[in-house]
């Protein structure tokens, strides 16, 4: 894997949620995953839809998924939340002939059903696979609209084998033209969209023995674990710290219900008016009259 705009190889992706320190302050409270804050993965091209529905699979939590293509057969990947098909209403195919002039033309006339996905976007995850009409040629548009709506882009397109000639060169001429994406410049500079280029051919020198299939599901464990780490679980932490905190200054300023004192009322003196008179002591004088004549009682 290469970073394109730092002209070096990286073993890891490079992360961008640095960028949104802040933005808590600005959401609501409670913050709910899914709603106030979307997590949105959109794959274009038939490479990034194989790349993006292995990890559509693993139902990464909060996550949508979108698929666009110039290919009608997009309506059948039923792993996508939601399909895009860049053509006519009918559902006629129409064959770009890989040019991304026609795939650019496609994209233009579906903008308001892109605006419609990206709008209200936290964080975006774009995947795009170059060479052919709809990653080359549509892509660019694509990258244009979310720019303009979301928060965060993350943009990854994969570049074809040095084996595969023209499709490479096509690649190359269509990284160029995302530098020129003025939506994605000005995001770029308030560092909340970064691009970064999947290089097929790095995976030749790899010491990972891949076979051609195994490619699609090393770049798919790839951005698996770059979503988890890089947004989904530090926006969950992020959410949890903020409602602590928000939790914690209620109560700080909370204040107890105020509970009224209790008067107590001593009872009045009472009048020595109404005391009763206090008798002085009758002396009383005990007498004893002793009969004379009265004689004790025979014994038995």
């Amino acid at each position: 894997m290469v970073n394109y705009e730092a002209g070096r190889s990286a073993s890891d992706l490079e992360t961008v949620t640095g960028s949104v320190d802040g933005l808590g302050e600005a959401w609501p409270n409670p913050l709910r995953l899914g709603q106030d804050v979307r997590f949105v993965l959109v794959a274009i091209g038939g490479g990034a839809i194989r790349v993006a529905g292995q990890v559509a699979s693993q139902h990464i939590r909060h996550l949508e998924t979108v698929a666009i293509n110039c290919d009608p057969s997009v309506q059948g990947h039923s792993e996508f939340d939601r399909r895009i098909y860049l053509g006519p209403d009918s559902g006629a195919e129409i064959d770009t002939g890989g040019s991304p002039v026609v795939g650019g033309v496609l994209a233009r006339a579906a903008e308001p059903a892109l605006e419609r996905v990206f709008r209200g976007a936290t964080f975006v995850i774009l995947v795009g696979s170059l060479g052919g009409g709809a990653g080359s040629g549509a892509f660019p548009h694509v990258l244009d609209v979310a720019c303009r709506n979301a928060e965060v882009v993350s943009a990854f397109v994969i570049k074809p084998f040095r084996c595969e000639g023209d499709r490479r060169a096509l690649a190359d001429r269509a990284i160029g033209r995302l530098q020129l994406v003025n939506s994605y410049v000005e995001r770029h500079e308030r560092g909340q969209a970064r691009l970064t280029v999947l290089d097929n051919e790095t995976l030749v020198h790899s010491t990972v023995s891949l076979t051609f299939a195994g490619v699609p599901r090393h770049w798919a464990k790839l951005l698996t674990d770059h979503i988890e780490s890089s947004f989904v679980t530090p926006v969950e932490s992020m959410i949890e710290a903020i409602q602590f905190t928000r939790a914690a200054e209620m109560v700080a300023h909370a204040t107890a219900p105020e509970i009224p004192a209790l008067e107590v009322v001593p009872p009045p003196p009472e009048s020595p008016a109404e005391l009763p008179p206090i008798l002085p002591a009758a002396e009383a004088e005990l007498t004893f009259e002793v009969d004379a004549e009265a004689q004790p009682p025979p014994a038995p």
